[in-house]
């Protein structure tokens, strides 16, 4: 029987979730499991991936064969570079202090790379958010510009009707002081 670390597809559509697993070779991508080793959500940026790392080590010191996207996730998680350690120890090339200290400085640089890449990507989201900011506040200038035209015209037609309501009604006093100027001289001459 030849044993794969392989995915199984889980979750939804157009949202995976995977199971890491140690499975028969000849079952179905999603079909019956031997173990399950963890879980991996590459939805997620970075994606999440939790792992048993000694039972992941133990498959592949029994001979597990691994799918190609399984490998790069146990090489990040560093599951292949302890084998590869382990294989050093057993040759003699170093002993278990220096399996450790190699083992923890690889842990620090991936854990100093993770870091970095979530830095670069919050920096990046940060400058997303301010350039939207920018085309926002820019945008509500070219608004508050327009209402104040609007405002203006508006004004300036008011002022226009108020003005031309004005001169109507100085005419027409104007007609009516005229109309009883008249009247008032005729009606001073027969009482004379």
């Amino acid at each position: 029987m030849a044993v794969k670390i392989r995915l199984a597809r889980h979750g939804r559509k157009a949202s995976p979730f995977y199971h890491i697993v140690a499975a028969d070779s000849r079952r179905s991508r999603d079909g019956k499991f031997i173990e399950k080793l963890g879980t991996y959500n590459p939805v997620t940026n970075p994606a999440q991936v939790e792992l048993k790392f000694d039972r992941a080590l133990y498959w592949l010191e029994v001979g597990a064969e691994m799918t190609d996207t399984a490998r790069s996730i146990l090489q990040k998680e560093g599951v292949l570079y302890m084998k590869h350690l382990k294989g050093g120890v057993k040759k003699g090339a170093f002993d278990e202090k220096a399996l450790e200290a190699k083992f923890q400085q690889f842990k620090d640089a991936q854990a100093k790379k993770d870091a970095e890449y979530a830095s670069k990507l919050n920096a990046k989201a940060a400058d997303f958010a301010k350039k939207k900011l920018a085309e926002e506040v820019e945008i509500n200038k070219q608004r508050e510009a327009k209402i104040a035209e609007k405002n203006a015209a508006l004004a300036a037609a008011e002022e226009a009707k108020k003005a031309e309501e004005a001169a109507a009604a100085a005419e027409e006093s104007a007609e009516a002081t005229t109309d009883e100027a008249p009247a008032a001289e005729a009606t001073e001459t027969p009482a004379e």
